[in-house]
């Protein structure tokens, strides 16, 4: 059977993890790929509302394996909490393993990522101070600490000291803070090997033999394609590759094995974080689409911050797709949009020099790009209840049929609602 891909179009927060919870109830594995704790999947099922940031989305179901693959930024400490959250809350406890391989989020990265937001002040890059850039700049200069090697005490203390003796001398000279204390991370971290270690396993071959034996398989990106480091809007982006071809490393699967993709999409946009964003809207306008969106409105499932907003854009979308490589579409938010009576749309970029494109740009163009808009009629009324799709308004059918033929791939299903029965599939 092939491996299913879910993944964000957008900026994140598309609702996939809504959509990666209604795929799990059919999948055998859920896989967690790369990020970390740097962005939330919002579940809401009969044991309340959800939100996970290390989790995979397949918790919930018994039959459900949850991996979380060697391309993750492992956060024991949320990633314990959570667990004790779905103990706590009457969840039946997971099915979880956790790849050796996994590198380790240090509480040291936190601070940088505190310490360096705040020494850039307004030319931050609003980051959600999760430690996720110092994780992967340690990662790729080989500094990283691996899961495995909280169990290999002189190989620790190793290269702890070497990774220290550089991080002491920035924290003195230029954040102006006392250095790490060797003895006290050590002794922190064996507390979290006791914790992590009845998790840890060679995922790599367990998701070998899973796939060669036909198991169905889900793997769950983070953000969206416009938060990729080398696709997307750099360097407002994320430290991580957020599409799907990332996820065959990510993961430890075949590349080939990979041949369903489905993109998550939102009626409208929105987004966490700077960069730009061309189709924003402000003021009231703004906060009565923020208000509506969701099950309690746009904020952020992370540091709950209120969502950037924005009219659907069709030049975003179809790019994101697009590097993506989208099979499918995924269309959330739907209702949320019925208490307008047009619906601007995006569906081109006016930019700097004057130039109309519909091709999404590099960063160095998008400054000072205005969206071309344009108005679709609305429907004025709630489809919330609706569960088949030549049941909805005229104008909602053809508002999806418009972003289809914007986009250039097939809406597969579309969310009315935040619960998992909400949602018509076609």
């Amino acid at each position: 059977m092939p491996v299913t891909a879910i993944v964000g179009a957008n900026w994140g927060d598309e609702g996939k993890g809504k959509m990666t919870d209604v795929l799990a109830a059919h999948s055998s594995f859920v896989v967690r790929y790369q990020g970390g704790s740097n962005a939330g999947h919002t579940i809401i099922n009969e044991y309340g509302k959800f939100a996970l940031h290390m989790l995979p989305s397949g918790v919930f179901y018994p039959h459900v394996t949850n991996v979380i693959g060697p391309g993750t930024a492992l956060d024991a400490d949320v990633l314990l909490q959570e667990l004790q959250q779905l103990e706590d809350r009457g969840v039946p406890k997971p099915s979880v393993f956790i790849s050796d391989r996994t590198q380790l989020v240090m509480p040291y990265h936190r601070l940088f990522d505190q310490l360096e937001e705040e020494r850039l002040g307004s030319l931050s890059f609003g980051s959600t101070r999760r430690g996720i850039a110092p994780f992967y700049a340690d990662k790729y200069a080989k500094l990283g600490i691996q899961a495995a090697e909280l169990f290999e005490p002189a190989r620790l203390r190793s290269r702890l000291s070497q990774s220290l003796a550089a991080k002491n001398v920035l924290l003195e000279h230029l954040y102006g803070m006392p250095p790490i204390d060797l003895e006290a991370l050590l002794l922190e971290l064996n507390e979290y090997a006791a914790k992590l270690q009845p998790y840890l396993l060679n995922t790599t071959e367990l998701l070998h033999r899973a796939n060669q034996s036909g198991a169905s398989i889900l793997v769950e990106g983070q953000l969206g394609a416009l938060r990729d480091p080398d696709h997307g809007i750099y360097p407002y982006s994320t430290s991580s590759s957020t599409l799907a071809g990332f996820a065959s490393v990510g993961a430890g699967i075949p590349p080939g094995s990979i041949e369903r993709v489905i993109a998550v999409v939102k009626a409208y946009s929105s987004c966490v974080g700077a960069g730009p964003f061309i189709s924003e809207i402000t003021g009231e306008e703004a906060n009565a689409l923020r208000l509506r969106g969701g099950d309690a409105g746009e904020f952020g499932a992370t540091t709950g911050r209120p969502r950037r907003m924005g009219w659907f854009d069709a030049v975003a979308t179809r790019y994101g797709c697009m590097v993506q490589g989208a099979t499918e579409l995924a269309l959330t938010n739907l209702d949320v949009l019925g208490y307008l009576e047009a619906i601007p749309v995006c569906s081109a970029y006016r930019l700097a020099n004057g130039t109309i494109t519909q091709e999404f740009p590099v960063n160095a163009k998008l400054e000072g790009a205005e969206p071309v808009l344009s108005k679709l009629p609305g429907w004025s009324c709630d489809i919330s209840g609706v569960r088949e799709f030549d049941q909805l308004p005229p104008n909602a059918i053809s508002y999806v049929e418009w972003m289809e033929q914007a986009i250039g791939i097939r809406i597969g299903s579309i969310s009315v609602g935040p619960h998992r029965d909400q949602l018509i599939k076609r």
